[in-house]
């Protein structure tokens, strides 16, 4: 081969090469490969802190379901049911998981918030309990009298705790409840500032993993079956402007959902890859409890959320004197735009 050919053949391979490896490149980001349309930015909360249990959002976000949904994600920390309620209705965020009991709350209790609505569901039963640890004095419910709580003032396992208290036979005014922040909690149980601390039952293995004893769970499920756990928020105006768009991020990021829970340990990476100081192990731990919570009971869908039950839930609520008459499911969720049982 003459030399000046040679040349002009190595040239070309060597560009060949370089835009080959710069089209890998391109697919390891959230950003779209040339001429494709422009993802739309929107950020997300967790439902609380960054515990293993909010793992399937980074889920999403690392293995591209968010970007080929038309989505780059921000993922911030939330710190409870209501100030995350806050920031969709504020529209500092788009979407967050909220307990669909803390929406309720806050749509039909006296602060009557307004402007945000629900398009799935995370668990299809309440993960809400309090915690505790042994040797604490706690091993039932009849213990609370007397002792001291601590959890975020926003947090639906203290917003619902006198719902909870009567159905198990507790006065919720022989309880104290003080302040905490998802930071927190744990290390003031484990010091023993407090008797015991709001928190959902796959808190159990990260609590135990840092206190080094067993922890002690009083769930309030074994008072109210009925009442579903996490759900996905957005604001009524983005829901009712871009119904597709909602449907879209909601479908990517129910598959991540679905992964984490196959996969507990792929997950628990994933989110240590994103947050420095997540326990993989813990997490893992977290996300294989959660598991039955997800995907509930036979032939539930995924994300569904049932009609009956959500009003089931909302005649618990009023019968316990913690919302007046008047509030209807479709006040707080946008069944067209739910996942199909």
């Amino acid at each position: 081969m003459p030399r000046k050919t040679f040349i002009r053949t190595l040239a070309a391979a060597a560009l060949s090469l370089s835009l080959t490896a710069a089209a890998g490149c391109a697919g390891d980001t959230d950003q779209p490969g040339p001429g494709a349309p422009a993802l739309e930015k929107v950020t997300y909360l967790t439902s609380f802190g960054t515990f293993g249990r909010d793992a399937y959002a980074y889920v999403a976000k690392e293995k591209g379901y968010f970007r080929d949904a038309g989505f780059d994600v921000e993922i911030k920390a939330g710190n409870g049911s209501l100030e995350n309620i806050k920031n969709v209705v504020a529209g500092q965020v788009q979407f967050t998981p909220v307990d669909l009991t803390g929406g309720l709350l806050a749509a039909g209790g006296e602060q009557k918030v307004t402007g945000f609505t629900a398009v799935a569901a995370i668990q299809q039963h309440t993960m809400a309990a309090i915690m505790s640890l042994e040797g604490y004095g706690i091993t039932a419910p009849k213990d609370l009298a007397g002792k001291t709580l601590a959890d975020t003032p926003g947090s639906v396992v203290r917003n619902l705790f006198p719902t909870y208290a009567k159905k198990a036979g507790v006065d919720p005014a022989e309880v104290t409840f003080v302040n905490g922040t998802p930071q927190t909690l744990f290390s003031t149980l484990v010091q023993h500032k407090v008797d015991g601390i709001g928190q959902f039952v796959v808190g159990k293995p990260t609590v135990e993993g840092i206190a080094k004893k067993d922890a002690v769970l009083l769930p309030y499920r074994d008072f109210l079956p009925d009442l579903y756990g996490n759900v996905l928020i957005t604001s009524s105006e983005y829901a009712k402007e871009h119904p597709d768009k909602v449907r879209k991020f909601t479908a990517a990021l129910l598959e991540g959902l679905q992964d984490a829970i196959t996969n507990p340990d792929e997950a628990g990476a994933l989110l240590k890859k994103n947050v420095a100081t997540a326990n993989p192990q813990s997490a893992a731990a977290e996300l294989a409890l959660m598991a039955p919570f997800v995907r509930g009971d036979a032939g539930v869908v995924v994300g569904a959320l049932d009609h009956a039950r959500v009003t089931s839930g909302i005649t618990i609520l009023r019968e316990s004197g913690q919302i007046p008459a008047g509030l209807t499911p479709g006040q707080v969720i946008s069944f067209d735009l739910v996942p199909k049982t």
